[in-house]
């Protein structure tokens, strides 16, 4: 009998162990603002925030919008976060905001509320409609393959700043 306790006891200690350690492995570190898209990255917490800090910097402000749980945005996110070109403008040369609700700017979604979506503002203020992605029907959206023409699109908006302004 008290070996067939030990056994037991030993048996629910094990099992008990087994259950913390799996805890452990899936529970996720605590969120960063850069929320997987570049944890080099200045990321800006609000909307506003990053109004005036591209007004202070005069750097243009780089918009995405994004969702969790979206198939989409997830995959971007991954190849946006190796692209040693895109990182490294976007650390050096924007102020970075991404986000997962809509902003009272409506002209932040010129075209609809999809995800994900990445918009430029320059630092006078303006939303950067012309600077598009390569689909008509979303405007706005990049998918993976299409990190090379961001970061021309990025390029643009850093060049837009520099002639216009």
């Amino acid at each position: 009998m008290t070996t067939m306790y030990r056994w037991s006891l030993f048996a629910l200690l094990f099992v008990t162990c087994m259950e913390v350690s799996l805890q452990k492995k899936t529970r996720k570190g605590p969120q960063t603002l850069s929320r997987g898209w570049g944890d080099y990255i200045a990321w800006v917490k609000t909307y506003e925030e990053a109004l005036m800090t591209m007004k202070e910097s005069k750097k243009p402000l780089m918009v995405i919008h994004h969702m969790e749980d979206c198939p989409h945005s997830q995959a971007l996110k991954k190849a946006f976060a190796v692209d040693k070109t895109v990182q490294k403008m976007a650390q050096k040369d924007f102020v970075m905001l991404n986000l997962m609700h809509e902003t009272t700017d409506t002209n932040l979604a010129a075209d609809g509320n999809y995800v994900p979506r990445i918009i430029f503002v320059d630092p006078s203020m303006t939303v950067r409609l012309d600077l598009v992605g390569k689909y008509s029907n979303r405007l706005y959206t990049y998918k993976p393959s299409d990190i090379p023409y961001l970061a021309k699109n990025m390029k643009k908006a850093k060049l837009l700043l520099h002639t216009e302004l």
